[in-house]
């Protein structure tokens, strides 16, 4: 079961995502189980995977504002560079960076379960 002190270890910036959420933490804790069942983790990889570079920015743009409102912070980076070099269409090989990202999502998925 994922809890504040958990998260904290994570790297998330809990008192940021609580505040977001009013101090709720029962609503911040749901949002964050939320999280880990994001489709848009699949759209990114999809698109990523087709060379879809529009698809993959919609994607990764959708996943870094979830991911910057709840403040977990290694992810959001993750995003966030993803989404720089998708927004300027670069071309390059995103695999390392959306690994580094999907194991992130894994890793936080485990504390849910």
């Amino acid at each position: 079961m994922v809890t504040i002190d958990k998260l904290n270890d994570f790297g998330a910036d809990t008192a940021e995502g609580l505040a977001r959420c009013y101090g709720n933490e029962a609503l911040y804790l749901r949002l964050i189980g939320m999280v880990v069942k994001e489709d848009n983790f699949d759209k990114l990889k999809d698109a990523i995977e087709k060379n879809d570079l529009d698809g993959a920015f919609e994607a990764a743009h959708a996943l870094k504002g979830v991911l910057g409102n709840l403040s977990l912070t290694p992810m959001y980076e993750k995003s966030s560079e993803i989404t720089e070099h998708l927004r300027v269409r670069r071309e390059m090989d995103y695999t390392p960076l959306l690994k580094d990202l999907l194991d992130k999502r894994d890793e936080l998925k485990a504390m849910c379960d």
